[in-house]
């Protein structure tokens, strides 16, 4: 199944992710280059919801360019599975090898906005990330690397505390609700 046919088959839990998933669906019957950093306005990510068995942490990483406690995830950079995204970004930012994927399909829907920055000396304008993100979990007792050129720490925060570590305010919502949605999985 296309990246299309998994948002179309998306069933979103909040008015939010609703008009998410119509604007992504827009861009993608709008540019043929949204699995690119070509296109400048907006391009597809992956991000990972990765919990410990018991689902009562969560792995944080601590990103640079944010100076904040984050999830892990990064650019499709062309590859139209973005499960196969996620799963290399989660390895590549904490060292995990031992990925479980919960979710069947997209766990949540998210349209980010990006302010401009620089990353590797050039700089990148302000933009916008079509970000699927999915449910994963992992043995807590695994162990850790940080991936220096991008982060600096990686650790399990309780899940209770996770939107409390965040400094970016408009990451607070979306880690709640990925919170809530894991309680109605879960039950």
């Amino acid at each position: 199944m296309n990246l299309k046919e998994q948002i179309e088959q998306f069933e979103p839990f909040n008015e939010q992710e609703q008009v998410d998933k119509e604007m992504m669906l827009e861009y993608i019957n709008t540019f043929t280059d949204v699995l690119t950093r070509e296109n400048k306005m907006c391009h597809f990510t992956a991000s990972n919801w990765i919990v410990n068995k018991e689902r009562t942490k969560v792995l944080m990483i601590y990103h640079n360019i944010y100076k904040s406690w984050a999830w892990t995830g990064g650019h499709a950079d062309g590859d139209g599975n973005l499960l196969h995204v996620a799963l290399k970004e989660a390895e590549e930012e904490t060292g995990l090898k031992h990925l479980k994927v919960l979710s069947d399909g997209i766990y949540g829907l998210e349209i980010l906005t990006v302010d401009s920055h620089i990353k590797r000396g050039k700089f990148v304008p302000s933009h916008l990330h079509l970000d699927c993100c999915y449910l994963l979990e992992a043995d807590e007792n695994e162990q850790l690397k940080i991936k220096e050129d991008e982060n600096s720490g990686v650790k399990w925060i309780d899940i209770d505390k996770v939107t409390e570590v965040t400094n970016e305010p408009k990451m607070v919502p979306i880690y709640q609700k990925l919170n809530d949605k894991l309680v109605i999985w879960r039950n």
